[in-house]
């Protein structure tokens, strides 16, 4: 069962779970779970997705329950006029908030796009970060005795793929969990530690002006275990989404 944050008579959203693909993919034809045969099953009806989130991300994922209803909103995705919130947990320290406007080049999948240019030009990304708690742990990546950690948040005004986790690795700071852009020392750590097995992005919420009522809309998405259990171990005060 999925757990549907929000429900009106033409959204449908839930708080996908991390590992979880969105829809059927050829490029991982043993998976059996998908997030909308999940949910179509679930509430009886069809449901169209308006963006999606990457496998390894968890948190709000919204769908239109009828195909014209989509029509009508992709619009309003494809202009970024929804303000998406995304927590993370990144390497080292920043102690800053900022805005980083660095064009992305188009990340190529090995197998879907191998016929694809390689000569696209970097696209517009920008991102706005803020610390908001950090940790010193007593567990050595390298040099040093102790490794540092930050819980930041995150506001993509583009839509680049791995944009969030790209900027992070850009800045420094990778994304703990990250098999693509990441550092393979914190990720074992984390592992085998904090027993924490996944990338540590989590779409928090999702706020948009409800096109059919007009309404500002805001939907939110709880935690997994996985991200409560280091809240408390970093004693960190969970974010208020």
């Amino acid at each position: 069962m999925l757990d549907i944050v929000y429900q009106d008579e033409y959204f449908v959203a839930v708080n996908k779970p991390a590992g979880m693909l969105v829809h059927r993919s050829w490029l991982d034809k043993h998976e059996t779970q998908f997030v909308m045969q999940t949910l179509r099953d679930q509430i009886g009806q069809h449901v169209f997705p308006l963006h999606r989130l990457d496998r390894p991300t968890s948190g709000v994922l919204i769908f239109a329950l009828s195909s014209e209803i989509a029509a009508q909103v992709m619009p309003m995705f494809a202009n970024h006029e929804m303000k998406k919130t995304y927590h993370a947990i990144v390497r080292g320290w920043i102690e800053e908030e900022g805005t980083l406007d660095y064009p992305l080049k188009v990340e190529l999948d090995k197998i879907a796009d191998k016929f694809a240019s390689q000569e696209k030009e970097a696209q517009d990304a920008v991102t706005d970060y803020r610390p908001l708690a950090k940790v010193e742990v007593p567990h050595s990546t390298g040099r040093f005795p102790t490794t540092r950690y930050c819980l930041m948040e995150l506001n993509p005004h583009t839509g680049r793929k791995h944009q969030l986790r790209r900027h992070m690795a850009h800045l420094r700071h990778p994304m703990v969990g990250d098999t693509t852009h990441g550092d393979g020392k914190h990720n074992k750590l984390f592992r085998d530690v904090y027993n924490s097995h996944r990338l540590l992005l989590h779409a928090s919420s999702l706020e948009f002006v409800h096109p059919f009522s007009g309404e500002t809309l805001v939907i939110k998405a709880g935690f997994d275990t996985t991200w409560r259990s280091l809240f408390e171990q970093f004693e960190w005060q969970e974010p208020h989404i």
